[in-house]
């Protein structure tokens, strides 16, 4: 299997997509943030939009992507929604069309236009807020499946 772990820093997921990949898998890591050396890990340092290895074909993309937070609320969203947008575009080129999708995104004026565009471009999209989320917590994910042609 291979991973793309998009907004990967500090590396949490990446950790976890390399035991379960295992030591015959690929998990590419992305962020602007340097991340720490993670066995199993490929690290890539720089914007996720210009650092996508060529010909990578991955059967997961997550997105833990963040802006950093001005605290006004619409900027925040826009920016927001400008990386959700991103990665979409992200799984267009790289994911495999039966691949799985997981981004986060965040309960507000944006999250409908994540969700449509999720539902253009998937078969399936699924909303779950996990339960170590906390509760006046926003954070939400999003889990799409069965990539369609363009």
């Amino acid at each position: 299997m291979t991973v793309i772990d998009l907004g990967a820093a500090p590396g949490g997921w990446s950790q976890v997509a390399a035991k379960k990949v295992g030591p015959k898998g690929t998990v590419i890591a992305i962020d602007l943030l340097q991340i720490a050396p993670i066995s199993g890990v490929t690290v890539v340092q720089g914007d996720f939009r210009d650092k996508l290895p060529e010909g990578v074909k991955a059967d997961v993309v997550l997105s833990d992507l963040s802006p950093n937070m001005s605290g006004i609320a619409n900027v925040d969203q826009a920016r927001v929604l400008e990386l959700s947008l991103g990665a979409i575009d992200v799984c267009r080129k790289a994911l495999k069309p039966d691949g799985v999708f997981v981004v986060k995104a965040f309960q507000g004026e944006a999250f409908e236009e994540v969700r449509s565009e999720l539902k253009r471009a998937f078969r399936q999209v699924a909303v779950r807020k996990p339960p170590a989320s906390r509760g006046e917590s926003r954070e939400t994910y999003a889990v799409a499946r069965g990539l369609l042609a363009l």
